[in-house]
C-alpha cells in the first residue's frame, strides 16, 4: 500500500467528520433522554462477544452479516455485533433477571460483514429500545408510539409507518398441511408475491376455505380501509389469526388515538401487509417498520420474537425496535453548526486561566492557543478573543468563521 492509498477506509466503512458527528451525538443525547423519561435503563453491550452467545436464536441471515474474529486468549470465535438485540435480550435473561417487564435501552456502532443493500453504510450506530417481560399487546403498542415520538424528536415530520403480523400467516399456514418444501415455496411466493401464487394455492393446499384465505393474503395491503376486507376473508381463519387481525386492529386505533389534529406540521401515515413476511423466522408477531418521504431504507423497524431467551435458559416475551441513528440525522433538516468560541493567547497568568475555567463552567467553548501559534480562527470555530485590560477582562471580536462544510 503506497502513502497515497493508507487514508483509504473500507468499502461501506465510514468516518464521521465535525459538523455530522456533533449533529448525530446531540440527536443521541436527546433520544436517550426521551427512553429515559418513558421509563427505559441505558445499557452498553460490549462491542464483540463469542459467537455462541451472540448469534443464538437469530437466524442464519444475522450470521452471514456477522464479522468473525479468534480470540487471541481463549482461541473462541468470537463475532463483532452487527446487532445490539440479542445481546440485550442475554443482558436481560442472564444479566439482570428482572423478575417483572424489563425496560431496556442502547446506543453503539454495528459492523456489517457486507452492506445490507447498494450504498448502504456497514457501520452503522444502532439506537434503540427492548421490552421485555410483557407478552400483552400493551407493550407492542407503546414501543411502537415510543418510535413514533422517536422519530418526531428527532425532526422528521412525514411519518410512513408499515404495520403487519407474521401471526396471520403462521396461524393459516399451520392450517394448510404442507411439506417443508412445500412451505418455503408458498413463503418464496407470498414474500414476492408472485402472480402464480394463485395456481400453486390451488394445487397444494386441499381445504379450500384455508386456500382462499391465503391466496387473498397479497389483496390485505393498503391503507387502514383493508380491515374490513380481512375481516370478511378471514372470518372463518383459526383463533390465532382472528387474533392476530384483532391485535393489528387494536394497534391501529391506538396509533390514530395518538395523533394529534392540530399538528399540521406533521402527519402519520399507516400502511398495512396483512400477508407481511419481514422477519417471519425471528419475529413472533407483530412487525412494523417507519419511513419518511425520500427514504428508501427504514429509519426504524422492529416487532415481537418472543423466542430469543429461550437459547439463553429464560424465555421472556420481547418486543422493540432499532433505529438507525446516523440515518435518521442526516434526513432531519437542519445543520447543526459548532458553536462559535473564545479564543485565548497562551499565557502562564493565573488570573487569565481562572477567568478561562469561569467562562468554560458558564459553557462557553474555549480555546487555549500554544507558544507562538498564530490563530486561525475558522478551523478553532472562534469569533472572539479573550483581552485583559487594567478594568478587568473582555470579549473581542475576532472575524467570523466561517461555515464549515465537513460532514
Amino acid at each position: 500500500m503506497t502513502i497515497v492509498d493508507r487514508w483509504l477506509l473500507p468499502e461501506g466503512i465510514e468516518e464521521i467528520l465535525p459538523n455530522r458527528a456533533i449533529k448525530v451525538e446531540r440527536l443521541r443525547r436527546r433520544l436517550l433522554d426521551l427512553y429515559h423519561s418513558w421509563g427505559y435503563d441505558l445499557v452498553i453491550p460490549p462491542l464483540a462477544e463469542f459467537t455462541e452467545s451472540l448469534l443464538s436464536g437469530s437466524g442464519a441471515d444475522l450470521d452471514l452479516m456477522t464479522c468473525k474474529i479468534i480470540d487471541q486468549l481463549s482461541g473462541r470465535m468470537m463475532g463483532v455485533r452487527a446487532d445490539i438485540t440479542p445481546q440485550v435480550a442475554r443482558m436481560d435473561a442472564h444479566s439482570l433477571q428482572r423478575k417483572g417487564p424489563n425496560r431496556l435501552c442502547y446506543a453503539g456502532q454495528v459492523l456489517y460483514a457486507r452492506p445490507k443493500s447498494q450504498m448502504e453504510t456497514r457501520s452503522p450506530i444502532q439506537l434503540g429500545v427492548e421490552l421485555f417481560g410483557e407478552g400483552g399487546l400493551e407493550a407492542d403498542t407503546e414501543v411502537v408510539l415510543l418510535l413514533i415520538e422517536t422519530l418526531k424528536q428527532a425532526g422528521v415530520k412525514a411519518i410512513h409507518l408499515d404495520l403487519g403480523h407474521v401471526g396471520i400467516y403462521r396461524g393459516l399456514e399451520a392450517q394448510a398441511d404442507l411439506s417443508e418444501e412445500q412451505s418455503r415455496e408458498l413463503f418464496t411466493l407470498l414474500q414476492i408475491k408472485d402472480a402464480s401464487l394463485q395456481d400453486w394455492v390451488k394445487r397444494h393446499i386441499k381445504d379450500p376455505h384455508i386456500a382462499d384465505m391465503v391466496a387473498g393474503l397479497p389483496a390485505l395491503a393498503g391503507s387502514v380501509d383493508v380491515l374490513p376486507l380481512a375481516r370478511e376473508l378471514l372470518a372463518n381463519a383459526p383463533d390465532t389469526v382472528l387474533l392476530a387481525l384483532e391485535e393489528i386492529t387494536s394497534l391501529v386505533a391506538a396509533i390514530e388515538r395518538s395523533v394529534d389534529d392540530g399538528d399540521c406540521d406533521r402527519r402519520i401515515d399507516i400502511y398495512l401487509d396483512l400477508g407481511e413476511l419481514r422477519g417471519y423466522h425471528y419475529h413472533t408477531g407483530v412487525v412494523f417498520a417507519a419511513y419518511t418521504d425520500g427514504s428508501l431504507a427504514p429509519l426504524g423497524n422492529g416487532g415481537r420474537y418472543d423466542h430469543i431467551g429461550e437459547v439463553f435458559g429464560r424465555p421472556r416475551s420481547a418486543t422493540g425496535f432499532g433505529v438507525d441513528l446516523g440515518l435518521l440525522a442526516t434526513l432531519v433538516e437542519g445543520e447543526e453548526a459548532i458553536a462559535p468560541g473564545i479564543f485565548v493567547p497562551h499565557t502562564d497568568s493565573k488570573n487569565v486561566l481562572a477567568e478561562v475555567a469561569r467562562l468554560r463552567e458558564r459553557g462557553e467553548r474555549v480555546v487555549c492557543g500554544f507558544s507562538g501559534q498564530v490563530p486561525d480562527f475558522v478551523e478553532l470555530h472562534c469569533d472572539r478573543q479573550l483581552v485583559e485590560t487594567k478594568a478587568g477582562f473582555a470579549l473581542a471580536s475576532v472575524s467570523a468563521p466561517a461555515v464549515n462544510t465537513e460532514q
